[in-house]
């Protein structure tokens, strides 16, 4: 769009006053060539079709990669499926064999806790008609001799009326350590009658008399006042499960606690029915229970 502007020149006139002027300045408008040549053209239509080729090309490359692309990822996905069915096959061969190992570990274990119980059953049958003295002064030379006298003067003390023959034999435990000198004294009777008569004498003495059986009842005339114990003599788990029973009575939970031919009972009153005690576990059970 064309557009003109006046302009307003001032100029001096002959009295030498400015006078105003109208002037229009040039107007400066070129027409636009807009003719093309053939070679213009014919050379714009060969450089798209050049590029039109070109990306064809490359296009068509991409998609001729595309099925082998796929076939690798299906030869992939074919060679995880295969590892996962072997890993599952794998999985449950071993849950089968970890199955029969627990199985087999379990019967082993059965069949342990039925050998220790028929080697408890053997170990208390052997010791059926022993006693032990607890708590016994060492002397200075102790021999075999002396501690039969021992055991004389014990059941002389007592009122009862045991002689040599009755004693099969009788020896003194050793101790883990060397200056371990009071170690408990064991005494083979000749039959688990004698035993339960010599229990029952030093049960009924200790209890209707105001002081306790010590060493000065075993013929001691040095340290004479140590106090001594006589129980029967009970296997190794027999005296554990005995010291653990003795807590359930000192925790107020029973009230007695005894043993009688190698096992231990508890009770918790004179009317309650008798539970014998066979494991830790038990005790443990029975600490936990109200």
């Amino acid at each position: 769009m064309e557009q003109s502007a006046d302009m307003s020149v001032c100029e001096l006139d002959d009295t030498g006053l400015m006078t105003t002027m109208d002037a229009t300045p040039p107007n400066f408008v070129f027409a636009r060539d807009k003719t093309i040549s053939t070679e213009d053209f014919n050379n714009f239509k060969e450089e798209i079709k050049s590029m039109i080729t070109t990306l064809w090309k490359e296009k068509r490359q991409e998609i001729i990669s595309i099925p082998a692309t796929l076939k690798e990822i299906q030869q992939s996905t074919l060679k995880i499926e295969n590892s996962m069915l072997l890993l599952t096959a794998q999985h449950e061969e071993l849950s089968k064999k970890i199955i029969e190992l627990e199985d087999k570990s379990k019967k082993e274990r059965d069949y342990i806790i039925l050998l220790e119980e028929k080697i408890e059953n053997l170990q208390m049958g052997t010791r059926k008609s022993n006693l032990e003295i607890k708590n016994v002064p060492r002397g200075p030379s102790e021999t075999k001799d002396d501690l039969v006298q021992m055991v004389l003067c014990l059941s002389s003390a007592i009122g009862g009326t045991l002689t040599k023959t009755d004693i099969k034999d009788v020896y003194r435990v050793r101790g883990k350590k060397k200056e371990s000198s009071n170690t408990p004294i064991v005494v083979e009777t000749a039959s688990t009658l004698i035993k339960t008569d010599i229990l029952k004498l030093c049960k009924a003495f200790n209890t209707t008399r105001t002081y306790k059986l010590c060493a000065k009842h075993l013929g001691h005339r040095v340290a004479g006042d140590t106090p001594i114990f006589v129980s029967e003599q009970l296997t190794a788990k027999g005296a554990r499960l005995h010291f653990l029973a003795r807590d359930l009575v000192k925790a107020g939970k029973y009230k007695f606690c005894w043993t009688a031919y190698g096992r231990v009972y508890i009770r918790k009153s004179e009317n309650s029915p008798i539970i014998t005690i066979k494991s830790e576990a038990q005790v443990q059970q029975l600490f936990n229970s109200d």
